[in-house]
C-alpha cells in the first residue's frame, strides 16, 4: 500500500512537471511579478528585527543591541498613543463606511446608461481623477477652500455667510479627506464592479422585462446579487487596512490647526522616523499596525467564511 502511494506521488509530480514545461510561457509571464514581490515585499522582512533592536546605521542591523519589546512598551505608554490610535481608526472607519459603497453605486449608475458613446464618456470622466497627483489634489483643495480667494468661501460670502478656514479647523479634516478620496478613487474602484455587471447574461434582463420588472427591480434582483461576491472580497481587503492610511495625502493636508484630528500613525512614524531618525521606535509602530491589520483581515475573512460568503482563503 505504501509503495502504491509512493508511486502515485511520483506520477503526480511528473505530471505537474510536464504541465509546467508545456505552459512555460505563462510562467515566464508571471516571472516579473514574482521577482517584484520577492525583492520589494519578502526581502525587506529581514529588517523587521529593527523593531527589537536599538538600531544604529553605523553598525548595521545584526550588530545593533537587542532590546526586545522596549520600543513597543514605549509606544504603548506614549502620551499621544490614544490620540494616534483613535484618529487612525476613526479616519479609516469613516472612510470605509462612506467610500466603500461609492464605487458600487457608481457602477450601477453607469450600467444603466443605454448610449454606448455617453457611457464611455462617463467612464472616462470618473476615471480621470485617479491619475491626478496627490500633491496636485492637495493644492486644488487649498485653492478652492482658501478663506480669502477660494471659490467655496466666495460662494458662502455671497449668501451673507462667514468664511470658513476649512484647512485649519480640525472638525473639517476628516470630511475633506474622505470626500476628496471618494472623488479621486471611486471611479477607478468601480472598474471591478462594472466588469462584474458586464458578465451578467442578457437573457436575465429579457426574462425580467417579460415578467414586468422595473429598472429598480432589475438592479435589486439581478445586478446587486452579482456584485455581492466582488464587494465581499473588496470589503475583506479594506478591513485589512484600517490601521493604515494615505499618509502622503494626510501630510499634505495637515496643518498646525487640524493636528488634533490629522495626527495619525503614518504621520507620527514619518515625523519620528524620517525626520527624527528613530528607526527602531517607528519600526515597532509599523510592525504593531501591520499585526493589527493582519488580525483584522483574518477575522473578517473568518466571519465571511462562517456566514457562507466569499473568502480570500
Amino acid at each position: 500500500m505504501q509503495l502504491k502511494r509512493t508511486g502515485m506521488r511520483r506520477v503526480y509530480k511528473r505530471s505537474i512537471f510536464k504541465e509546467m514545461i508545456h505552459s512555460w510561457q505563462l510562467y515566464v509571464l508571471i516571472l516579473p511579478m514574482l521577482v517584484y514581490f520577492v525583492i520589494f515585499h519578502y526581502m525587506p522582512m529581514y529588517g523587521v528585527q529593527i523593531a527589537f533592536r536599538n538600531y544604529k546605521i553605523t553598525v548595521g542591523i545584526t550588530a545593533s543591541e537587542w532590546v526586545g519589546l522596549k520600543h513597543f512598551k514605549e509606544f504603548f505608554s506614549a502620551y499621544y498613543f490614544t490620540r494616534l490610535i483613535m484618529n487612525t481608526l476613526l479616519l479609516n472607519v469613516y472612510a470605509l463606511v462612506l467610500s466603500f459603497p461609492a464605487p458600487i453605486i457608481l457602477a450601477l449608475v453607469i450600467n444603466q446608461l443605454h448610449s454606448a458613446r455617453f457611457k464611455r464618456f462617463a467612464q472616462t470622466v470618473v476615471y480621470v481623477p485617479h491619475f491626478i497627483s496627490t500633491v496636485v489634489l492637495a493644492g486644488m483643495l487649498y485653492m478652492l477652500l482658501s478663506p480669502t480667494t477660494g471659490l467655496v468661501n466666495k460662494a458662502i460670502e455671497a449668501i451673507d455667510g462667514k468664511a470658513i478656514y476649512f484647512m485649519v479647523e480640525p472638525g473639517w479634516f476628516r470630511a475633506l479627506f474622505i470626500s476628496s478620496s471618494i472623488w479621486q478613487n471611486a471611479g477607478w474602484s468601480s472598474i471591478l464592479y462594472i466588469a462584474a455587471l458586464t458578465s451578467i447574461d442578457k437573457q436575465l434582463y429579457e426574462a425580467a422585462k417579460l415578467d414586468g420588472a422595473s429598472r429598480l427591480q432589475c438592479i435589486r434582483y439581478i445586478e446587486f446579487p452579482h456584485l455581492i461576491p466582488v464587494a465581499t472580497m473588496m470589503l475583506i481587503l479594506s478591513c485589512g487596512t484600517l490601521m493604515s492610511s494615505a499618509t502622503d495625502r494626510v501630510l499634505l493636508m495637515q496643518t498646525p490647526g487640524n493636528l488634533q484630528t490629522s495626527d495619525i500613525l503614518g504621520t507620527y512614524v514619518y515625523s519620528l522616523g524620517v525626520e527624527g531618525g528613530q528607526f527602531s521606535y517607528t519600526a515597532a509602530i509599523g510592525l504593531f499596525a501591520n499585526i493589527v491589520n493582519f488580525v483584522l483581515i483574518v477575522s473578517t475573512n473568518t466571519i465571511s467564511k462562517r456566514l457562507g460568503g466569499e473568502r480570500l482563503f
